[in-house]
């Protein structure tokens, strides 16, 4: 359900756009909504797991997931729906941590390692076919079935989980850090409200600076935080590992490139090439299969050659695939234009994610294993919620400017000029006034088209200059070869781990 939902929506926002005649500011909240209270709640729903039993806090998180996606089928207006992706993040907060706490604690060691690959590769599968999916729904049906498809398959769940699932929960009772889940939300919002909003009632607005100073003043609240409680949600400790601290480095910047360019793609292909929903998500399915077929290739190259070389020529392959998306302009063949650079992308980040998961689980302590692998999931998820927020911002400017460009070479009135000029933040599912000439309405309908293209190769120069930051990233603070067997911080629990991948 989580997994098929995040790369359905995608798909979806050119049908939000045209359904509820929306900028691209709010469909921007449609991915945000979610993306915020997953990221903020994610360790918290761990922990409650743990605490008050993790089927119950896993079945509570499908029933919130469930609702939340019957009421972004039935929105009548994109507000109900941003609210509506509010709580479904805060369902996919429970569910996503919950499932896999699951299979911990029902698989003795022995096991426990095939049942996790199992679960990596279901979602894989459900990652790589909800593309699919979703674009089959939307362009035959509507995009609500992309909601409410989930509603079968939470009845599914609920019946597995009752019969198959039994329940558990930790013997330690450690207390939840309320406060610093509370200080993350605000300061998620803070920021991802001003750079998001920027692009309609820019800087000076009082909101907008109030958001900032909102999201600034969180973090370091929360920093004081978690240095003083017992049982803080991130320990700060662990990021004296410099290895650790790297890897979340490398993750914020490579997953910020990942997140902003799934944002803005689905919207090229659609609306300025053509292509129809369906086209769309099999687009990218060659990325997703590269993904799942290679990341046992891929984690056996840390046995071979440690996790340093493929974390610095992963994000550097990656960020060749971004710059060949910045090519093609409008039109032409998928195979020539955008195949080649979907693979290139797909090989680059298989060849990093699962050495990068390996540092991850690795740089830590067996005690701290599940906390560590908590807060890289939520900086992987944050990257991309405040990616989308901030480079949203670059890519709006960007066709503003190019589109006022290509405007003062058109000979239209200039009442038509400034209303499109007040749309720009529709970007390319904005049209001429019904009541223009014909050969005037082309000649604007191309020059959206073209602004848009060329403020989409400035985010994919973006994205590659994020990925070539993640590379450095890894230069400066992964393990070598050597270091990964023989550091003490990493070297026996790295040890075993290069067996299993091995194995």
């Amino acid at each position: 359900m989580a997994f098929i939902d995040s790369t359905v929506v995608n798909i979806a926002l050119p049908a939000l756009q045209s359904s509820f005649g929306a900028s691209v500011v709010s469909v921007q909240w449609v991915i945000e909504a979610y993306g915020l209270t997953l990221a903020a709640l994610i360790l918290v729903g761990g922990s409650m797991g743990d605490r008050f039993g993790r089927r119950r806090m896993f079945l509570l998180g499908v029933a919130a997931f469930t609702i939340a996606s019957i009421a972004c089928g039935l929105a009548a207006s994109i507000d109900q729906l941003i609210a509506a992706r509010a709580l479904q993040g805060i369902g996919a907060a429970f569910l996503v941590p919950g499932s896999l706490a699951l299979i911990s604690a029902s698989f003795d060691e022995s096991k426990r390692g095939r049942a996790i690959g199992t679960w990596s590769g279901w979602t894989a599968i459900t990652t790589a076919t909800g593309p699919v999916l979703g674009g089959w729904l939307i362009q035959h049906l509507s995009w609500r079935w992309a909601f409410l498809i989930n509603v079968p398959l939470a009845l599914a769940v609920f019946a597995l989980s009752f019969w198959c699932v039994p329940e558990s929960s930790s013997g330690k009772r450690r207390p939840i850090d309320w406060w610093g889940a509370i200080m993350v939300v605000l300061s998620l919002t803070g920021l991802v409200f001003a750079f998001v909003e920027s692009s309609r009632l820019g800087w000076r607005n009082p909101f907008v600076l109030a958001g900032l100073l909102t999201g600034i003043g969180g973090l370091c609240i929360f920093q004081r935080i978690e240095a003083g409680v017992d049982s803080p949600m991130v320990p700060l400790t662990l990021f004296q590992s410099r290895a650790f601290g790297g890897a979340n480095l490398l993750t914020l910047f490579l997953y910020a490139a990942v997140g902003i360019f799934f944002f803005v793609f689905p919207l090229d292909l659609i609306q300025v090439q053509g292509y129809s929903a369906s086209e769309a998500g099999a687009a990218v399915l060659p990325f997703i299969l590269l993904m799942f077929l290679l990341s046992r290739w891929s984690g056996g190259l840390v046995a071979r050659h440690g996790a340093r070389l493929p974390l610095m020529i992963g994000p550097v392959i990656a960020a060749f695939g971004f710059v060949l998306f910045s090519i093609p302009s409008v039109g032409g063949g998928y195979w020539r234009t955008f195949f080649p650079a979907v693979v290139i992308l797909g090989l680059g980040m298989a060849v990093s994610v699962a050495p990068l998961t390996t540092v991850v689980m690795e740089a830590v302590d067996q005690d701290h294993v599940g906390t560590a692998s908590g807060i890289n999931n939520a900086v992987a998820r944050a990257a991309g919620l405040l990616a989308v927020a901030v480079f949203g911002v670059v890519m709006v400017a960007g066709f503003s400017r190019e589109l006022n460009h290509q405007l003062a070479g058109l000979r239209i009135p200039a009442d038509v000029r400034a209303e499109l000029q007040a749309n720009e933040t529709r970007l390319a599912a904005l049209t001429p006034p019904p009541d223009i000439e014909p050969v005037a309405a082309s000649a604007i309908e191309s020059s959206i088209l073209v602004a848009f293209v060329f403020g989409f190769r400035i985010v994919t120069w973006i994205c590659a200059a994020l990925a070539l930051c993640s590379s450095l990233a890894a230069w400066r603070t992964t393990p070598t070869a050597r270091d990964w067997l023989v550091t003490p911080e990493i070297g026996s629990t790295a040890r075993s781990s290069v067996r299993a991948q091995t194995d």
